[in-house]
């Protein structure tokens, strides 16, 4: 499974930004899909995770009301963070991973991509 993220980018503090990773290879295996952020000497954090088969979504606490994950529904392997009212706070590095857990865990993920930059000024 290769997953690469895109649509990164600078900001100001009140902006939004969408960004995408798309899957390949053999996802049918990873249950959920996830974005996940890491600023710089903080631990990695989970953002939301949306179950492929049911498009259930689950979200942090920092992320309910701001951001959106969905997916293509067609083929459900590409994945979209909707992130509105972004803050100075929400700048890190920002990750997809794929998976067969529910959770915030990021062990328990199997693949990631190669993150794309959000920074909020």
């Amino acid at each position: 499974v290769q997953l690469v993220e895109s649509g990164g980018g600078s900001v100001r503090a009140g902006g939004s930004l969408r960004l995408s990773c798309a899957a390949s290879g053999n996802t049918d295996t990873q249950r959920y899909m996830a974005w996940f952020r890491q600023a710089p000497g903080k631990e990695r954090e989970g953002v939301a995770n949306i179950h492929r088969a049911s498009g259930v979504t689950r979200y942090a606490d920092f992320a309910k009301g701001r951001f959106t994950i969905s997916q293509d529904n067609a083929t459900k392997n590409t994945v979209y963070l909707q992130m509105n009212s972004l803050k100075p706070e929400d700048t890190a590095m920002y990750y997809c991973a794929a998976g067969t857990r529910c959770t915030w865990e990021p062990r328990w993920y199997n693949y990631w991509g190669q993150g794309t930059q959000v920074t909020v000024s």
